[in-house]
């Protein structure tokens, strides 16, 4: 049931709307309507916190989702409770404001959540007005239509002038009209990339069980397993492909020999096997490192998580052989944790516990494989981005060097495969180690990422105003000026050579 028949110019009512948007879908309205259970359910998995208590959504939330076979980014944000031209009467409530605006803008289509039990309020109308201003097409889920008989208080909506469709988050109801009406105002896929199978390296220590969970996963004995370490010697390349039709999912496994370390290589052989599995790493899109449950991470698994970190791949965990360890009654939870504990640089990396011997989440472990794929190509929408620089910065003052703070003026995303974000900003030699950690735990925190390498580049803005500037936005390498300490040094010598003379 949709209401009223509009026309479809008429969901894109509004001024400025951008020419070019992403695949981002964004769910607004006021508190406590069920624009989080409503994110679940198009999401298929409880990501938001769901609760009675108005209010509980405060940030945005981001989830790569597929629906109908085709991708799109879900954006939740929290509840707008301002009617126009009102004050805020806290920091919250005005920052939820503002994030909500900076999801409109990036968003190519609006989800607009009301409560058919509560009725058409003003700040219904306020959210209305604020997305039809933004220009972004939209449609209205009337939620808590959990009866045939809640569907007349549809027309109570008619007033918004917009699409209306009855849904129900509680029993998953009315969710494909919806979506059958937001899909295809999507804009189309741009560089897709499912054309070509997905490469997933699977890497690890000599007889960790890399082999016995490709042939798990192929349900055949496609590679050869021994018990003997060192069985593969060159890298295998397997197609492999979940379902079928226009929704089949193709991928490439490549096993690789078992990587020991370089002084412990002694022939020619291993030699070379060894580089055809770095090799192999360098061309994957995703690296699953094989562990033994029993032997646990080693140094050298650490030395093949630096190779995965320095080469900026997707990296899933994967501890084999559990069933060694539930026979002997260990949790997956203290295991976890130990593995953090030894393995910090990747706290990112999702982790598996599978049994390639009886088949224990190995159909799981494919489908983290394809979440963390999904993380590598992320696209941040930009407004959000800034949101949550300005955030990190408010939360924690940027550091001061030689008299000086260091300063952020805006970021933006640049590349995908690894994530890669351009920040610009007064003088990238102030930035400490400590601080760009912290800014990455930030973004992580905020859009996910998991088992995605994120990189930052800093770059220095230079005003248009300077001498020897000829365009805005353009800057200058850090080594084509002096460090902050040696310019003063400079300064302080030649003053003493003017003073001589």
């Amino acid at each position: 049931m949709k209401l009223p028949d509009s026309k479809p110019n008429s969901l894109s009512e509004g001024v400025n709307a951008p020419t070019v948007k992403r695949r981002v879908v964004a769910i607004v309205g006021r508190p406590n309507v069920g624009k989080s259970a409503v994110f679940n359910r198009i999401a298929g998995k409880r990501i938001a916190i769901v609760h009675d208590e108005a209010g509980v959504t405060r940030d945005r939330l981001m989830a790569e989702v597929m629906w109908d076979g085709a991708r799109f980014e879900l954006v939740d944000t929290g509840g707008v409770s301002l009617l126009d031209g009102d004050h805020a009467r806290d920091a919250i409530t005005a920052g939820i404001r503002t994030q909500v605006e900076a999801a409109l803008a990036d968003a190519a289509m609006v989800i607009l959540v009301v409560d058919v039990i509560a009725g058409r309020t003003p700040v219904d109308e306020a959210v209305a007005t604020m997305v039809r201003r933004s220009g972004v097409p939209c449609v209205v889920a009337v939620n808590k239509c959990d009866e045939p008989c809640h569907e007349e208080g549809l027309h109570d909506f008619a007033p918004l002038n917009l699409p209306l469709f009855p849904v129900a988050a509680l029993h998953n109801r009315g969710f494909g009209d919806l979506m059958d009406e937001v899909m295809p105002r999507l804009p189309a896929v741009i560089n897709e990339t499912e054309a070509r199978p997905l490469k997933v390296a699977v890497v690890g220590r000599p007889n960790a069980g890399k082999s016995s969970y490709i042939n798990r996963l192929l349900k055949s004995e496609r590679v050869i397993v021994s018990d003997v370490p060192g069985t593969t010697r060159d890298s295998i390349s397997v197609p492999f492909c979940i379902g079928s039709g226009d929704q089949a999912r193709h991928y490439e496994l490549i096993d690789t020999a078992g990587m020991r370390h370089v002084h412990k290589i002694d022939n020619a052989v291993e030699r070379f096997s060894l580089f055809r599995a770095e090799h192999s790493v360098e061309e994957a899109d995703v690296v699953v490192l094989v562990m033994d449950s029993e032997i646990g991470p080693t140094v050298q698994d650490k030395h093949i998580a630096a190779l995965i970190q320095e080469h900026a791949k997707g990296c899933v965990l994967v501890v084999n052989k559990w069933d060694l360890q539930q026979e002997q009654g260990i949790t997956q939870t203290k295991a976890e944790l130990a593995l953090r504990t030894m393995l910090p640089f990747l706290a990112h990396c999702p982790v598996v516990f599978l049994s390639a011997k009886t088949g224990y989440n190995v159909r799981k472990s494919v489908e983290v494989i394809d979440h963390v794929a999904a993380q590598t190509r992320a696209r941040l929408p930009t407004g959000l981005l800034n949101r949550a620089i300005e955030e990190a910065v408010d939360r924690v003052a940027a550091p001061m060097i030689g008299g000086k703070r260091f300063k952020i003026y805006y970021g933006t995303q640049v590349g995908v495969a690894p994530v890669t974000i351009r920040i610009f900003v007064n003088d990238p030699l102030r930035l400490t180690k400590a601080y760009g950690a912290f800014l990455e735990r930030i973004l992580r925190a905020r859009f996910g990422l998991e088992g995605a390498p994120l990189r930052l580049k800093f770059q220095e803005r230079i005003r248009p105003e300077l001498p020897g500037v000829s365009e805005p936005g353009h800057s200058r390498s850090p080594a084509s000026r002096q460090p902050p300490r040696y310019a003063k040094q400079h300064k302080k010598s030649s003053h003493g050579r003017h003073a001589g003379r």
